[in-house]
């Protein structure tokens, strides 16, 4: 088959490798859609340590069932060749605390498509049928491929709580910027500011509800404090991950009000602490979904209350290192780009 293989930073290669065969528990796909994710453009530049070249990378991906391993009929009849699904990437053991409680995400033996296994930018691609969800009646793969980062967000609103009537700040307008605010918005909100440098990504936010603010040429912190009286906001979300990005988010939160990290640019920096313990400012992590929340995702897709177009680009697989190197430099009005190894 023809794959997209990461040989080293800021290398990738189209280049013909083994297709997959399923183990008994397991499915292969001949892949429609394979979204580029901000976690694999880290890997891409070599700045996560997660992924190891030489590597097939892509973890948000549809498709049409092609091989059933042997046990597949017996615990997941709803699995049939031909048949189009999505996959949850985030294998996990199933068996331990985290798991039994229903944090699959936090499985500490979780596996990951596109990093630990090969990945879906590729013609075919392997999973563990377990993790697979049959795609609505009527659902384009296209679509379906967007129900992981949706997962994502929707993991964002569950933590965010009770946001109805609530003032929001979502700092950057990349994917998970932009359905967050979608997802905040779904839930109640009042208002969600959303912050970001790139004019293009801001006007997608304001496209889609949010107030933005131009962060190259505002003080975010201050235009935020002064639309809310002085209080500031009830939930705010750095999904950047920077020190100013983070510092940001503290100082727009009012107090007893909550931050949710989920941009992973900087691996660490400082934090305002003696701000939040004054405060009583409550930071939380989002790491990725649990089951539900992937499976509920894939009901947003599906009701049409969550989008990205009309900035979702298509592009062939033969295209993914210069898309790659795009979305690092300067992405525009591009809110997902969807490789097509084998369109259907």
């Amino acid at each position: 088959m023809k794959a997209l293989v990461w040989e080293a930073a800021r290398t990738m290669t189209l280049r013909e490798e083994p297709a997959p065969a399923a183990a008994a528990d397991e499915i292969v796909l001949r892949v429609a859609y394979a979204g580029i994710c901000g976690s694999e453009l880290s890997g891409y530049l070599g700045h996560n340590a997660l992924r190891q070249p030489p590597l097939i990378m892509g973890h948000e991906f549809a498709g049409e069932i092609v091989e059933l391993g042997a046990l597949v009929p017996e615990f997941k009849p709803n699995l049939t060749t031909g048949s189009l699904v999505t996959v949850n990437p985030l294998w996990y053991c199933g068996d331990c605390e985290f798991c039994a409680a229903g944090l699959n995400q936090l499985c500490g033996n979780r596996r990951l498509i596109g990093a630990n296994r090969p990945g879906a930018f590729a013609e075919y691609v392997c999973a563990p049928a377990k993790l697979a969800l049959p795609l609505p009646d009527g659902m384009d793969a296209r679509i379906g491929a967007l129900t992981e980062p949706v997962g994502c967000a929707v993991r964002i609103g569950e933590l965010a709580g009770d946001v109805a009537d609530a003032d929001c700040l979502i700092i950057g307008a990349g994917p998970i910027g932009l359905l967050s605010l979608q997802m905040l918005q779904y839930q109640g909100a009042a208002r969600v500011f959303i912050a970001e440098i790139d004019a293009a990504r801001l006007a997608m936010g304001e496209a889609l509800g949010g107030i933005p603010i131009q962060a190259s040429a505002l003080d975010t912190v201050e235009m935020v404090r002064e639309a809310t009286d002085g209080a500031g906001v009830a939930v705010s979300l750095d999904a950047v991950g920077s020190a100013l990005t983070r510092e940001q988010c503290v100082a727009a939160t009012k107090a007893s009000g909550r931050l949710i990290l989920s941009g992973l640019h900087e691996e660490s920096s400082a934090m305002p602490v003696a701000a939040m313990i004054r405060s009583e400012i409550t930071a939380v992590g989002s790491f990725a979904y649990t089951p539900a929340n992937f499976a509920r995702a894939l009901e947003l897709l599906a009701a049409g209350a969550i989008r990205l177009d009309p900035w979702v680009h298509e592009a062939p697989l033969d295209e993914g290192g210069t898309w790659f190197e795009r979305l690092i430099e300067a992405p525009g009005d591009v809110s997902k780009v969807l490789l097509r190894p084998t369109p259907l």
